[in-house]
């Protein structure tokens, strides 16, 4: 039945009601499901210019496990920039289920994503597994800016948190539990900073600090984390007993693709049909970069670099780069991503940010900077709020959340945040990649987090035992 939720604290006089429905949300990958209630919120696609057009925000409700739950909802801040809270939030339900016996989780689709007017880029192929720079690149993005029906330059940050503090009046929540990951902790930064008597708890899980512009950085942290599987892969028995030279291997691999690009004729991991495909340098380091986000990937790049080199076997890890490129095809929007990194990153890049030599002994060098400048050289900067790029200043307390091997957002980012986060307190996974929430102990700590809105008395002893999963060193899996 089609209802109007109303919770213990009615809108404020004036505000907007939603209507929800029983509806049923997916993951990003189609694999997994939820049951909620879903409803459309109309807003103003230019705050400035009510009288304009309009679009629809999807929000989806999923009801708390207790009768009576607080008027303080949880909400879930995704990542990308690009990805849909709704589905992603499905994908690491399992997370928050601690969260959600006390409390109702709301999301809503950040303008430009999943079913809140996304910015689709259905020419997006180059930015993913082809060569990431040049005209084919100026194409895509042109041929998106082209077939867009909406004003990109309306999809940026600013507004989104605006837009998510609608939704919580319509709802009629007194405050928001937060929860950001990965571009998530710089929405739910901001939020912070517009809204600050609004919010209630802060998680930030692979920390974007206000202050850096994501780019130039990328490199750097991307062959950090490469580092660090080397390392990790020397000092234990069985991965180094199996591969003795990951790093030899690796070197060996990427040289020969700088050389010459391989034509392979493989089985499609998701079609399970035969096609050709072309796996040159750059889709090789897109790959790599892709496969250190989460420790279960990292486990299988030993192997896969062994069969390519040992046994000139490169399909397994090309498959691996058709999956990691379906992945994001389906869980990105483009246009939303390309919005807010032309906006709040690009734009604010400096000489010294952008020197090659400061990426060259890197592996993936200048390709993925010169992608994003290449992509802002077309696509149009939006709005964005005075002071935006300043360091987020608050005594609530919050809890920071880093991978000790992440390749995109490292811990010394969230130490950088902390600086002016005067009440907080900082949990690294060792060797574990980009996002915690989902690890160990992690989400005990979460739902005792939020539940107090107190981090003083939370006990951490337990973030010591969390370990990697075991370096596979065969297609059947670890060693026993």
């Amino acid at each position: 039945m089609l209802w109007v939720l109303l919770l213990q604290s009615p809108p404020a006089s004036g505000a907007d009601t939603l209507q929800l429905d029983d509806c049923e949300i997916i993951g990003a990958g189609g694999y997994s499901a939820m049951s909620a209630r879903c409803g459309y919120f109309r807003v103003p696609e230019n705050p400035d210019a009510t009288d304009g057009r309009s679009i629809e925000l999807f929000v989806a409700l999923v009801p708390a496990q207790t009768e009576e739950p607080p008027d303080d909802a949880f909400t879930f801040l995704a990542g990308g920039p690009g990805q849909a809270a709704s589905s992603a939030f499905v994908d690491l339900q399992h997370a928050f289920e601690g969260v959600r016996r006390d409390r109702d989780i709301l999301l809503v689709d950040q303008r430009g994503t999943g079913k809140s007017a996304a910015l689709d880029c259905p020419q997006d192929e180059p930015l993913i597994g082809g060569k990431p720079a040049g005209d084919a690149v100026l194409r895509s993005v042109q041929e998106c800016l082209d077939g867009l029906q909406t004003d990109p330059r309306l999809y940026t940050t600013s507004i989104a948190v605006d837009d998510l503090d609608r939704v919580r009046a319509a709802l009629g929540y007194e405050q928001l539990n937060i929860y950001g990951g990965s571009y998530g902790t710089r929405v739910g930064l901001h939020y912070l900073r517009k809204y600050p008597q609004r919010v209630r708890s802060l998680i930030l899980d692979g920390v974007v600090p206000a202050d850096i512009n994501l780019g130039p950085g990328i490199a750097l942290s991307a062959q950090r984390a490469l580092n660090k599987v080397f390392e990790r892969c020397a000092v234990n028995a069985a991965c180094q007993s199996t591969f003795p030279d990951m790093q030899g291997q690796f070197e060996e691999l990427a040289a020969e693709l700088l050389r010459e690009e391989r034509k392979l004729r493989l089985t499609d991991p998701l079609s399970g049909q035969l096609r050709d495909l072309s796996f040159d340098y750059d889709r090789f380091a897109i790959t790599i970069r892709l496969l250190s986000y989460a420790p279960e990937s990292v486990a299988l790049m030993p192997l896969l670099l062994d069969a390519a080199i040992s046994r000139s076997h490169l399909e397994p890890l090309a498959a691996q780069s058709l999956m990691i490129e379906s992945a994001l095809s389906s869980a990105l929007n483009f246009g939303m991503h390309n919005s807010v990194v032309c906006t709040e990153d690009v734009p604010f890049y400096s000489d010294a940010d952008t020197d090659p030599r400061t990426l060259q002994d890197t592996y993936l060098g200048t390709s993925q900077l010169r992608l994003l400048q290449d992509i802002c050289s077309v696509w149009p900067a939006g709005k964005i709020d005075p002071g935006f790029k300043s360091p987020v200043v608050s005594a609530l307390p919050v809890l920071l959340l880093s991978g000790g091997a992440d390749p995109v957002t490292p811990p010394d980012y969230a130490e950088r945040a902390a600086r002016t986060l005067s009440n907080h307190l900082h949990l690294v996974g060792k060797d574990m990649g980009h996002i915690l929430a989902p690890v160990g102990c992690l989400p005990r700590l979460i739902s005792e987090y939020v539940q107090a809105a107190e981090i003083r008395d939370l006990d951490i002893a337990c973030v010591e035992n969390i370990e990697p999963m075991p370096f596979f060193t065969s297609f059947a899996g670890p060693q026993p």
